[in-house]
């Protein structure tokens, strides 16, 4: 379904501008932007994946990954296709260059009220919108996030955080949790990705201080981000907004047009260890490794995880406050 785009302006020679994001496409006549899934016509910017979904699946919330946020449960998961940056090496890559395939495979339909639906019947307590970049689908999830806000329930991202303050800014109200891809912490690794640094730590702080609950994955790419000297600067940059932000280090594997071996396991044990000496919730991703949580006081094993079969066994809620159970140290976590 077209759907009339938001955050575009009408130039006099007939291109339009979007500022859905930092890239600020000019638009021609008849062309799209960077992301695929926005198209001038006739001088009017329109959404051309509006209700238009690649995937729907019921997913542990720990596949998003959110480790921290209603562990153990199930959340209905949906995605669409485009994406406004240009990993060489991603995972999805049938969904994000969709647009740029030369036969298109159709795509389903789900109106914001059926999605609503969909959530029911899936017994879940909302929606994670996942699988592509959600950012560029921002009038269908704003009009869901809506529907799904009124009935109490929840709405994710898992986002590239590649987004402008102002529809940002629209959404945060609606926004209940966020799994942000901090891809690397430099310009120059972020130009490589079709993007910059800045607008995603603007994300990340801007979620952050709206109380949003996030965490933060980055995949360690060899040749691209795993400079030890960068990492550790992302690092202290999350600790220095928040220690207790949880914080996934993940692995690379060869993928799209990316072909270098996979990250070193030695590699990201020293990056998980550097990242422990400033953060108190660091996982590793894509490998086998302890993914449980336990106390940074006593040492308590508050959740138990293997693979995602995940089960709360040392906190306590009976003050209204997440706590340890053995220590009583506040902890952070989002049970409910």
């Amino acid at each position: 379904m077209v759907h009339p785009a938001s955050y575009t302006i009408q130039n006099a020679d007939g291109s339009v501008q979007c500022f859905l994001c930092p890239h600020h496409c000019r638009i021609k006549e008849g062309m799209r932007g960077l992301c695929g899934a926005r198209k001038n016509e006739g001088g009017t910017l329109d959404s051309l994946i509006y209700s238009r979904i690649s995937a729907i699946a019921v997913d542990p919330i720990e596949k998003k990954p959110l480790y921290h946020y209603f562990p153990g449960k199930m959340i209905l998961s949906i995605g669409t296709v485009g994406c406004n940056l240009r990993c060489q090496f991603c995972q999805n890559h049938h969904l994000s260059r969709y647009f740029e395939d030369t036969v298109m495979e159709p795509l389903n339909e789900l109106t914001p009220k059926e999605a609503l639906k969909a959530v029911r019947q899936a017994d879940s307590f909302g929606i994670a919108y996942t699988y592509s970049e959600p950012s560029i689908w921002f009038e269908y999830i704003l009009d869901v996030s809506r529907l799904l806000k009124n009935e109490g329930l929840k709405n994710v991202w898992v986002t590239n955080g590649y987004i402008d303050k102002e529809p940002l800014e629209e959404m945060l109200p609606f926004m209940d949790a966020a799994n942000i891809d901090l891809k690397a912490f430099s310009d120059k690794n972020y130009l490589k990705l079709g993007g910059k640094l800045q607008p995603v730590l603007d994300t990340i702080r801007r979620c952050y201080d709206y109380g949003v609950h996030i965490e933060l994955t980055t995949l360690i790419v060899p040749g691209m981000n795993d400079e030890l000297d960068e990492l550790s600067a992302l690092v202290k940059w999350i600790a220095a907004i928040d220690k207790t932000i949880p914080f996934h280090i993940s692995r690379y594997f060869p993928h799209y047009q990316y072909e270098k071996p996979s990250t070193d396991i030695d590699l990201l044990a020293q990056v998980s260890d550097m990242a422990k000496e400033s953060l108190d919730y660091v996982y590793l991703g894509n490998v086998m490794s302890d993914s449980n949580t336990y106390c940074k006081v006593c040492g308590n094993l508050q959740v138990k995880r293997v693979g995602y079969i995940t089960e709360t066994i040392g906190l306590n809620t009976e003050s209204g406050t997440v706590k340890c159970g053995k220590c009583g140290t506040q902890a952070k976590f989002i049970l409910e």
